[in-house]
């Protein structure tokens, strides 16, 4: 590997980890091909602060949508851990799991009301949320009628496989 190259990767790696803070991404995951037989493999991770991910605290992205106010206090009230409520959202028997790794979104375009809030009456089937993976919109439907009790993800936050999305009660 010449030294420009090594440059190049050096510089590469340090904007993939400004990128991961500016977006307040948990970690980014990338492959750069140079040739047939030679390719860089670059993880790049950080730890989140405990507090965060036990209240499931939802991501922020470096351009949310507009939302209004409303939905914006009832998510940061649905953050709060309460007591009879699991401390990892995951373990929760109402949690909502992400089918597949991609983009989720809460309405159905920018600036739209969101498809559920809060304490919205779902019956099974009813769309919940899309997420965009491979430039593809998933809705994703409600698995079992309920009650909405808590949003834990953003409008245009990534979600990962098997990733809490909401609590249905």
């Amino acid at each position: 590997m010449t030294q420009s190259r090594n440059d190049a990767d050096v510089a590469f790696i340090k904007a993939l980890a400004e990128l991961l803070q500016e977006n307040d991404l948990a970690e980014l995951s990338v492959k750069r091909e140079y040739g047939e037989k030679d390719s860089l493999n670059v993880r790049v991770a950080r730890q989140l602060a405990p507090a965060m991910v036990q209240a499931g605290a939802p991501a922020q992205t470096a351009a949310p949508a507009p939302a209004p106010a409303a939905p914006a206090a009832a998510a940061a009230q649905s953050a709060a851990p309460r007591p009879d409520l699991p401390a990892d959202p995951a373990q929760h028997p109402g949690a909502v799991t992400s089918p597949m790794v991609g983009t989720a979104y809460l309405a159905s375009e920018p600036g739209a009301s969101p498809f559920v809030t809060i304490g919205t009456q779902v019956s099974e089937g009813d769309t919940l949320m899309i997420i965009e993976a491979m430039k593809t919109m998933n809705h994703i439907p409600a698995p079992r009628a309920g009650t909405i009790k808590r949003i834990l993800v953003s409008d245009g936050s990534p979600v990962e496989f098997g990733a809490p999305l909401m609590i249905i009660e």
